[in-house]
């Protein structure tokens, strides 16, 4: 049990910088790639509150395109195609909702770079580097946000101090 309330601890708690204008220089690249994740790319695969209603999607609900375009990357990917999608999909949606709110930070961190390196190997790679950019700027902000959490600037900053 000991293990779980240090893992738990771990996982909440930001590293802080020394000053709170440091901590407000890093929040904000985190902040803006939540909000665009979660507003521009999450949004238009998942259905969440501010979907538009263009796109016809129910809350949680994965756009009919999504799967067709994951299976097309084979392997496991073909197998499962539904719950990679939903689980791509969630990532950007929810987990930049939970980036963008410094909350969990680090496993929507997680969550985030491992739909980034899926979208940059399996369907970005041909295009380029232009074609990769977006995925690769949140690959590198969810990377930094999986090592210093959220910092002063989060609700994980506020649940940790509530938890020591």
């Amino acid at each position: 049990m000991k293990r779980l309330n240090n893992l738990l601890k771990f996982t909440i708690t930001p590293v802080t910088q020394k000053s709170w204008l440091s901590d407000l220089v890093l929040a904000i690249p985190r902040i803006l790639c939540g909000l665009w994740l979660t507003t521009m790319f999450g949004a238009d695969k998942f259905g969440m509150p501010w979907t538009a209603d263009s796109q016809n999607l129910n809350l949680f609900e994965v756009s009919a395109w999504f799967p067709e375009d994951v299976a097309s990357y084979g392997g496991i990917f073909a197998i499962a195609p539904v719950f990679f999608a939903w689980m791509g999909a969630f990532s950007e949606a929810v987990g930049g909702l939970f980036l963008m709110l410094g909350l969990k930070t680090r496993v929507a961190s997680f969550l985030i770079m491992c739909t980034m390196l899926v979208a940059i190997f399996m369907q970005k790679w041909n295009q380029g580097l232009w074609g990769m950019l977006p995925a690769l700027g949140f690959l590198w902000v969810a990377l930094y946000n999986l090592i210093l959490g959220s910092g002063r600037f989060g609700l994980d900053y506020l649940i940790s101090k509530k938890l020591k």
